[in-house]
């Protein structure tokens, strides 16, 4: 490759964050994130308000990450914009303002399809972040996807296991509304954890044919303990509440490292790579941690920010893409789901 930079703007709206990123060969100069506040008091995000919100943010954002990456808007060589899966109203927004910005100049426009994002965040250069080995075993983990990926080169993916019902992060939504936690509850429930006995209460973990997930039974299983506890008892929850967050964040990280180590010895691969807002979780960390020294594996995890929504994975997929001259046409249209 010359020694040419290339500037790519990689621009994320998926789902509740209106996101804008300034790559140069593979290395962030800016990564700039507008989230949404208005959805905590609905316990979800909304979809129509999500987009307006997009609507609001995507001239602001895309502006501050131009001017933070130091550059001007005409050094850029390509548009890289999330294609899908998400939301449609978001997607929409992203889609239709990466393409007018592409044509107005001049440049090539580059589709994304976020899951793989999640994965190829992996290979942002970043000091002190190992890049895993081809090939290697993804697993994103988040509020609207759980899966795992055998990964043969940057766009050679297969899902290999995946959730028949809901994602992991919407488990630990739904068990933190049981509990009367705030959204989105993944954080608090893995802060409570790390101050109660994981071992309190017993959860059955779902019985899925190979490497799929199951969660929506175990949603039940909790609501059903909670309801069944505070009828013998009003303040079960306040009592134990540590307790029953570790149990349940005990139960679900049992339920991914089981298909992981499924996974692994199906492939024989032993390199580990993770993404995903839930990855952000302590438990599953320490659990992967855990499984370096028990399976020999060798794991990965991004830079936190490059782990939740963001646009720095979408620009580095959007650079490899360029490497490649694999360009889009302007008649691309946003897909709510797209498939890996």
């Amino acid at each position: 490759m010359s020694s040419q930079n290339i500037y790519i703007l990689g621009i994320e709206s998926s789902c509740d964050d209106t996101a804008a990123s300034v790559m140069q060969n593979g290395k962030i100069l800016s990564n700039v994130v507008a989230s949404q506040k208005i959805h905590e008091e609905f316990g979800g995000v909304v979809p129509e308000l999500a987009s307006r919100a997009h609507q609001q943010n995507i001239v602001p954002v895309v502006n501050q990450a131009i001017k933070k990456a130091n550059i001007a808007k005409d050094q850029l060589n390509a548009i890289a914009f999330t294609r899908g899966p998400g939301l449609m109203g978001s997607l929409l927004v992203g889609t239709s303002f990466a393409k007018s910005l592409a044509m107005g100049l001049n440049i090539p426009l580059i589709d994304v399809n976020h899951m793989q994002a999640h994965i190829l965040a992996h290979f942002i250069d970043e000091e002190g972040f190992n890049k895993p080995p081809f090939p290697f075993l993804a697993m994103t983990i988040s509020g609207g996807h759980t899966q795992i990926v055998k990964v043969s080169n940057y766009f050679e993916m297969e899902v290999i296991g995946e959730t028949i019902d809901d994602a992991v992060g919407e488990a630990y939504d739904k068990s933190g509304k049981i509990l009367g936690l705030g959204y989105p509850a993944g954080p608090e429930i893995d802060k409570r954890a790390q101050l109660g006995n994981p071992k309190a209460f017993k959860f059955t973990k779902p019985k899925v044919a190979e490497l799929n997930f199951s969660f929506s039974g175990l949603k039940t299983a909790i609501l059903y303990f909670i309801q069944k506890e505070i009828k013998a008892n009003p303040n079960f929850i306040e009592e134990n509440i540590n307790d029953i967050c570790a149990s349940i964040q005990y139960t679900i990280i049992g339920i991914l490292i089981d298909k992981l180590k499924l996974a692994s010895k199906q492939t024989g691969i032993k390199h580990i790579a993770i993404g995903g807002g839930v990855s952000a979780n302590s438990g599953i960390r320490q659990a992967l941690k855990t499984g370096e020294a028990k399976f020999g594996w060798t794991t990965y995890v991004p830079k936190f920010e490059f782990t939740t929504d963001n646009a720095a994975m979408i620009a580095i997929v959007g650079y490899l893409k360029y490497l490649e001259n694999n360009f889009s046409q302007q008649n691309v249209t946003a897909s709510a789901r797209l498939k890996i």
